[in-house]
């Protein structure tokens, strides 16, 4: 028999664990000290915030939270590659790229605490908000690249997907789409080897989940996701191709989640201690950090001033979020309905009423 096509999905690596190069083709983006201590700020900025948000739910000031410990080089990768006029269809902890966008911490608590209010965030107002149902995410994205496609704008849709949510026909349906009608979209795969309690081994046959972007003609990419420079790198040639009219890309971050799934969960009843040991000893701020410290760009006494701004200024946002009133009992009926239905109407108006008394 012939041959009728071939496949290879390439690997994208620059900082290897402990912080040393593997290649000596740094992009220019990271040649520069003032861009790479830059994305190092906002990944130490996100793991404060990630920590006094999960002391914030276990002291009853916050709702159910999403970690994105452990994520923090893929987001920060992400948000920095791209253009205020892209969209960003995140799923529920991409907070790192957000608050590169713009969004403020508070918004991200007021979401958090139950308050609606929060999905109204700062920042390019064509973003999408938080998404909780799996994967449909993607095909916002794939809507919004359509548009832009029929519109001829020079504009990308980015969206983020984890490894259990490729295993979702929306996720599907949305790169089949990009490659049917080369739309300018990158579907991020964040794959922190966890879908909940399921593991990535359990989740597809597949060696890598990069390759399923193969069958929707779609140009595939997998990059350490505890590698901010190469998942920076990466985003930085799917955004550069999808703007060219070369069509979209998969791109599959490999990194790990080292946090319970949600503040709702207890990863010990499933997950091995071992493992997750052996995902610290890789994760993302330490080998940037010794990066940078052995380039003389970085320092203690820097890594302290920062620590401390960090706090000061999460701690600004939280005593923000707590001082927002709630909103009034009546709210959760008005934005439902032009017209609310009669039987609305009235649950609305006892609501009124029962709040009065």
């Amino acid at each position: 028999m012939s041959t009728a096509a071939r496949f290879s999905i390439e690997y994208l690596q620059y900082l290897g664990p402990d912080g040393r190069l593997v290649r000596e083709d740094l992009p220019a983006f990271a040649q520069d000290r003032d861009t790479l201590v830059g994305l190092y700020k906002a990944m130490a900025f996100t793991r404060v915030f990630d920590e006094k948000s999960v002391k914030l739910q276990r002291t009853g000031k916050l709702g159910t939270y999403a970690s994105c410990l452990g994520h923090e080089a893929a987001h920060i990768g992400i948000g920095s590659a791209m253009r205020t006029e892209d969209v960003f269809a995140p799923m529920y902890r991409e907070y790192g790229a957000q608050f590169l966008r713009g969004v403020k911490p508070r918004e991200v608590l007021l979401y958090w605490g139950g308050d609606e209010r929060g999905s109204d965030f700062s920042g390019p107002k064509h973003d999408y908000a938080w998404c909780v149902p799996i994967a449909t995410q993607c095909l916002h994205a794939a809507g919004a690249a359509l548009a832009f496609k029929l519109r001829n704008e020079s504009r990308v849709a980015v969206s983020v997907v984890g490894d259990g949510g490729t295993s979702k026909t929306d996720f599907y349906a949305a790169i089949n789409s990009a490659g049917a009608y080369g739309l300018p979209m990158v579907a991020v795969i964040v794959n922190n080897q966890w879908a909940i309690s399921v593991p990535r081994r359990m989740q597809t046959g597949a060696q890598t989940l990069a390759q399923k972007g193969i069958a929707a003609g779609l140009a595939c990419l997998q990059v350490d996701g505890n590698d901010v420079i190469a998942v920076r790198a990466g985003m930085d040639i799917a955004l550069e191709r999808a703007r060219s009219g070369g069509g979209g890309t998969v791109i599959e971050a490999v990194t790990y989640r080292l946090s319970d799934h949600t503040t709702a969960d207890d990863a010990r009843r499933y997950r091995d201690e071992a493992e997750v040991k052996e995902a610290w000893a890789k994760e993302p701020l330490s080998r940037l950090r010794s990066y940078l410290t052995g380039l003389g760009w970085w320092s203690e006494a820097e890594e302290a001033t920062w620590k401390t701004e960090s706090e000061a200024r999460v701690d600004a946002e939280i005593e923000a979020y707590l001082a927002v009133p709630p909103p009034p009992v009546e709210a959760m009926f008005d934005s439902m309905y032009a017209e609310l239905p009669a039987d609305l109407a009235a649950q609305r108006a006892r609501a009124i009423a029962r709040e009065a008394r």
